[in-house]
């Protein structure tokens, strides 16, 4: 028991610090070619922070455990919405000043609605993937059209003063990707 509650503690730990440095590697390669920052805090960071979430799912599916994939899917975003958000509040009220931010939300409930609504029928079937990975794809192209379109949104600005913190040499930030990556 206790060696596998230090493997627990030791692989969050592990987890954190690769997300770490996985996120400052790619917002450091994002800034060096001149990505907006809303497009490195929305997209890269996002796609950052799923990683672990992508490879358990991936791995259980494989494994034939489809029904851990669903869990990990909906279970994260629970927690990331309610557990997170909510604790994140608790500590700083959050105001909410983006505009792109604004338009998602409504896009998030409409994709959490869509996803019940392919569920209904208790069966994920490829086309119900094809018809989530489309919308995916969409709302991607979307968010990258509106951050280059919005680039003096508060959210990047916000992102902005982040980068400006951290000067990351461009060849040391690919190799914080790939570690980052290795190790999530």
């Amino acid at each position: 028991m206790l060696l596998a509650s230090l493997a627990v503690v030791g692989g969050l730990l592990l987890l954190v610090w690769s997300a770490d440095r996985f996120v400052e590697g790619a917002v450091a390669v994002a800034a060096h070619y001149a990505v907006p920052p809303l497009l490195i805090g929305m997209i890269i960071i996002g796609f950052g922070t799923s990683a672990p979430e992508m490879m358990v799912s991936t791995i259980a599916a494989s494994n034939g455990n489809p029904g851990l994939a669903l869990g990990n899917a909906y279970g994260s975003n629970i927690a990331n919405i309610g557990l997170i958000l909510g604790m994140t509040a608790m500590i700083c009220p959050i105001a909410v000043q983006s505009v792109v931010v604004k338009k998602e939300i409504p896009i998030l409930v409409g994709i959490t609605g869509l996803s019940a609504l392919l569920l209904i029928d208790g069966d994920l079937s490829r086309i119900d993937a094809f018809i989530l990975l489309g919308v995916f794809v969409a709302l991607m192209a979307w968010s990258v059209f509106e951050g280059m379109r919005n680039r003096n949104d508060a959210m990047g600005l916000e992102m902005q003063e982040e980068i400006d913190a951290h000067h990351t040499k461009p060849a040391m930030a690919f190799m914080w990707i790939l570690v980052g990556l290795a190790l999530l």
